[in-house]
């Protein structure tokens, strides 16, 4: 299952308000694991997402060391970033009552 355009940041965002800081692969791994490995990401989709929403200010990022005992960068929710997030939730909220409704038309 493909992620539809524009839910990956508010994905991201759900997932370090919940779990706390992170580094990417865990992300990725945490949203794998909710959709019950029905959604598979990968470097290309996950890595632009957090670097984009870091250039926003929305995530905060810092080296250390990883539970492999590698070196990677973790992601933490900055405060713009929880606020976005409701923004974001929000949004969602909304299209998909919208799409509900389209969808009980007969």
């Amino acid at each position: 299952m493909e992620i539809l355009q524009g839910t990956m940041d508010m994905l991201i965002l759900q997932t370090l308000h919940t779990m706390g800081s992170m580094h990417g692969w865990g992300i990725a791994r945490r949203i794998e694991k909710i959709s019950e490995d029905r959604v598979n990401l990968n470097y290309g989709t996950v890595y632009p997402a957090l670097i984009r929403l870091e250039q926003k200010g929305w995530i905060k990022s810092s080296w250390g060391t990883s539970e492999n005992n590698r070196r990677a960068k973790f992601y933490i929710l900055s405060n713009q970033g929880m606020s976005q997030l409701e923004v974001e939730k929000q949004s969602w909220r909304e299209i998909t009552a919208f799409v509900s409704r389209i969808l009980e038309e007969s």
